[in-house]
């Protein structure tokens, strides 16, 4: 499916900086759950956006096996680290039917020269990738199994609520395997994690659909990486 694309940045002066990118994608087209977006190898000509849905990069690692190292949701660009090898060094793959964007490299790189918000906006999603990742290579080794929950959840709330979005009320797409390759813990991990994060009443679950009960909790448990901060709605929002 190909929808009519929106109007171009420089006809749009006054949007906000995620709708400005989105604004410039010159396709778009619906790509269906398990198909991929692009894969591993696959020259890095254009740039992709989500417009809709959610979306997983998987890299091999060293040991054979696939490790997932990003989750994408709407209204995020997907995967800018082919600019430097010039090929994609990942496979994405949509979670759900998505609707997904792409404007070629080339023409995004004349548009801004031309467009110095276009530019600004550009330079910030490369540091965000940039923070982002060094930020979750850090939360591989430094806390325990809910610190490292706890902050992704959080990362996605912000996330979805920067676009105006439900931030404490989602559809989590990835599967508990995905999210420990994601963190660096074992199915077994993730799924205990859970099972206590909802025990003390942090967050509710309802098949894939999460709820963030307590926001200051969670909060409180990433920033205690000691243990053990628990819901303030217990009244123990304490460290101890």
């Amino acid at each position: 499916m190909q929808a009519k694309p929106p109007p171009r940045a420089r006809d749009a002066p006054g949007q906000s900086d995620p709708t400005r990118l989105h604004a410039v994608m010159t396709s778009w087209r619906l790509v269906r759950k398990g198909n991929a977006i692009f894969r591993t190898g696959d020259p890095f000509d254009s740039i992709y956006a989500l417009r809709a849905g959610s979306a997983k990069t998987v890299v091999a690692g060293v040991d054979g096996r696939a490790h997932v190292n990003g989750y994408y949701l709407q209204g995020d660009i997907l995967w800018l680290g082919g600019i430097s090898t010039q090929s994609h060094q990942c496979d994405a793959t949509a979670l759900e039917d998505c609707v997904a964007g792409y404007i070629s490299f080339s023409e995004l790189e004349a548009l801004c020269r031309q467009v110095h918000p276009l530019q600004q906006e550009i330079h910030r999603l490369l540091s965000t990738e940039i923070v982002r990742e060094s930020t979750r290579l850090m939360q591989l080794g430094g806390h325990g199994a809910e610190q490292h929950v706890a902050r992704f959840l959080l990362d996605v709330r912000g996330r979805l609520e920067a676009r105006g979005l439900a931030g404490a009320d989602f559809h989590l797409r990835l599967t508990r395997e995905d999210i420990g390759s994601y963190l660096g813990l074992t199915l077994e991990t993730v799924s205990r994690t859970f099972s206590r994060l909802q025990q003390e009443r942090l967050i509710a679950l309802r098949g894939k659909h999460v709820f963030l009960i307590d926001i200051d909790g969670l909060e409180g448990l990433w920033r205690c990486p000691q243990r053990h901060c628990v819901s303030s709605r217990s009244r123990r929002g304490a460290c101890l």
